[in-house]
C-alpha cells in the first residue's frame, strides 16, 4: 500500500529507476559544450589555464549538487527550485527562479532544433531545415507525452552514447599519448611551448570560466526528475555520488588528452565545425577514416538528449509552480498517465515559434531570447546554493537532528558559499571584455547581461504584488511526511 502511495505521490508517476537517474545525472551536462567548445577553451587560455578554469567550476558545480542533493533526497519534487527557494526563503525568488528556469529551457529547447539541423545538413546539406526540426520536434514531444519512463528511457540511452563516445576517447588518446597507438605527440611537450600552460593570462582563464560553466549546465535536473524517481532518498543520493567522477572523467580528463594531443597554438581549435571538433581531430591521428561521421552522429545524440531534457525540466517546472499557486492552474492538470500534459504541450509551442523566430529574417528576435536565457543557468544554481543553506540552517534552528537527512552534503557551510561566490564572479564577469579598451561596447554589455534584469524585475515584482517577505528561519516549512 505504501508502495503504490508513493509511486503516484502528488499525482505524478514515479517510475524513472535507479539506472534512469545515474544516466540523466551522468549525461546532463554533456554535449556541445564538450565535445566542440573544449577546443576553444585550449585555444583561448592554453592548457593550464583552460584545465585549471574547468577544475573550479567542476568544483563549483560538484558543492551545488551536494546542495541539490541533500534539498532533493529529503525534499524529492519536480519543482525543485523555485520550491526550495519558496519555502527556505522567499515566495517571490522562488517565482523568479521558476519562471526563469522554464523560460531558459524553452528557448534552449529552440537552440537544440537549430543545432540539429545543422547536424542533419552535414550528411544531406541539400535538405530543409524545417523537415529536421520538425521531426527531433515530434520525436522529443513523443517521448515527453508518453509517460516519464518514456523521458527517463531516452535519456537514458542518449546518455549512454556520449559516456562511451567520451571513455572510448580518453582510452584512444591515453594509448596514443604513450606512443602505443601512431599518431600522438607522447610527453608534455605542449604545455611548453610558447607562452604554455597559461596561455593569455588571468583574464584569458576568467574567460574560459564562463565556457566551462555554460558546458556543466543541466547537470541539475537530476533535481528536477527526483520528484518523479521510484524510491528518491536512496537513488537520489546515489546519483550524485557520481558527479564529482564524471566532472574528473569526462570534462578534465578529456581536456588534458586534447591538449597533450593537438597543441593549443592550432588554430582550428576555436572552430565549431563538427570536422573540425578536437575530439573528431583526434580520432582521425588515431586513424579512424570515419571519425568526422561517427562524432557527428554523437553530437545528434547530444543535440536531442538536451531537446528531451529542456523539454522535460521547462514541463516538470511549470507544472510544479501551478500546484503552488505562481502559475496557472491548467499547467497543474495531469493526464491518465501522470504528465502535466497543458504545460508540456505549451512549452513546445514556445520553444517551436522561438525556433521560427530564428529560421526567418536575421533572427535578431531569436538572438536576444538566446542572449536573455544565457545568464539563467547561473542564477538557478545560485538559487540551489542559497536555498541548501537557509534549508540546513532552518533545519537545525528547528530542532531536527542531521542524522535523519537522507543525505548529508559534508562540506556545508563551505560549499554553498563557494559555490554562491564563484556564481557571482562568473555571472559579472562573463563580458568583461566590453568594458576594456577605452570604450565600452554597450550592444555587447547589454546581449550579456539581459538576463539580470529581467530575473530582477520578476523577483521585486512578485514581491511588490504579493508583498512576501523573507521566510524566517523557525517559519520554514520542514514536513518529514509530505515526502514520504
Amino acid at each position: 500500500m505504501a508502495h503504490t502511495q508513493a509511486k503516484q505521490h502528488a499525482g505524478l508517476n514515479r517510475s524513472l529507476k535507479a539506472r534512469h537517474l545515474t544516466m540523466i545525472s551522468l549525461g546532463g551536462s554533456i554535449g556541445t559544450g564538450l565535445f566542440l567548445g573544449s577546443g576553444a577553451a585550449i585555444y583561448q587560455a592554453g592548457p593550464g589555464g583552460a584545465l585549471l578554469a574547468y577544475i573550479i567550476i567542476g568544483i563549483m558545480v560538484y558543492f551545488i549538487m551536494t546542495s541539490l542533493g541533500e534539498l532533493a533526497a529529503f525534499m524529492p519534487t519536480s519543482g525543485a527550485f523555485s520550491t526550495y527557494a519558496t519555502r527556505f526563503i522567499d515566495p517571490a525568488l522562488g517565482f523568479a527562479l521558476g519562471w526563469n528556469y522554464w523560460y531558459s529551457w524553452a528557448i534552449c529547447l529552440a537552440a537544440e532544433l537549430s543545432a540539429s539541423t545543422l547536424v542533419m545538413k552535414f550528411w544531406l546539406p541539400h535538405s530543409p531545415s524545417w523537415l529536421w526540426s520538425g521531426l527531433f520536434l515530434l520525436i522529443i514531444f513523443l517521448l515527453n507525452i508518453l509517460s516519464v519512463k518514456g523521458y527517463g528511457e531516452g535519456e537514458y540511452w542518449f546518455s549512454f552514447i556520449k559516456v562511451a563516445t567520451i571513455i572510448l576517447f580518453i582510452i584512444v588518446g591515453t594509448l596514443m599519448i604513450f606512443g602505443i597507438i601512431k599518431g600522438g605527440t607522447p610527453g608534455f611537450q605542449n604545455f611548453t611551448i610558447g607562452d604554455a600552460p597559461f596561455h593569455g593570462g588571468l583574464l584569458a582563464t576568467l574567460g574560459v570560466f564562463i565556457t566551462a560553466g555554460f558546458s556543466f549546465q543541466g547537470t541539475e535536473i537530476v533535481g528536477v526528475a527526483a520528484g518523479e524517481s521510484e524510491n528518491p532518498r536512496k537513488n537520489v543520493p546515489k546519483a550524485i555520488k557520481s558527479v564529482f567522477w564524471r566532472i574528473l572523467l569526462f570534462y578534465v580528463l578529456a581536456i588534458l588528452v586534447i591538449s597533450l594531443i593537438i597543441p593549443y597554438t592550432t588554430k582550428t581549435l576555436q572552430s565549431t565545425d563538427i570536422m573540425l571538433s578536437p575530439f573528431t581531430l583526434v580520432f582521425k591521428k588515431a586513424g579512424l577514416a570515419f571519425a568526422a561521421s561517427f562524432m557527428n552522429a554523437v553530437i545528434l545524440t547530444a543535440v536531442l538528449s538536451a531537446g528531451n531534457s529542456s523539454l522535460f525540466a521547462s514541463t516538470r517546472i511549470l507544472y510544479a509552480m501551478a500546484k503552488e499557486g505562481q502559475a496557472p492552474k491548467i499547467f497543474g492538470r495531469l493526464n491518465k498517465r501522470g504528465v502535466p500534459a497543458a504545460a508540456l504541450i505549451v512549452t513546445t509551442i514556445v520553444g517551436a515559434l522561438a525556433f521560427l523566430a530564428s529560421a526567418f529574417g536575421d533572427g535578431a528576435v531569436y538572438i536576444w531570447l538566446l542572449n536573455a536565457a544565457g545568464v539563467t543557468g547561473f542564477i538557478f544554481w545560485l538559487g540551489i546554493a542559497a536555498s541548501h543553506y537557509r534549508f540546513r540552517k532552518a533545519y537545525v534552528a528547528q530542532g531536527h537532528a542531521l542524522e535523519k537527512l537522507p543525505y548529508h552534503a559534508k562540506w556545508y557551510p563551505f560549499g554553498p558559499i563557494f559555490a554562491l561566490v564563484v556564481g557571482l564572479i562568473v555571472i559579472f564577469a562573463q563580458d568583461y571584455q566590453a568594458f576594456l579598451g577605452g570604450h565600452i561596447d554597450w550592444m555587447s554589455a547589454i546581449a550579456a547581461y539581459l538576463g539580470i534584469p529581467l530575473f530582477v524585475v520578476m523577483w521585486l515584482g512578485y514581491k511588490l504584488v504579493k508583498r512576501t517577505k523573507v521566510v524566517p528561519l523557525h517559519d520554514c516549512k520542514i514536513d518529514f511526511e509530505e515526502f514520504d
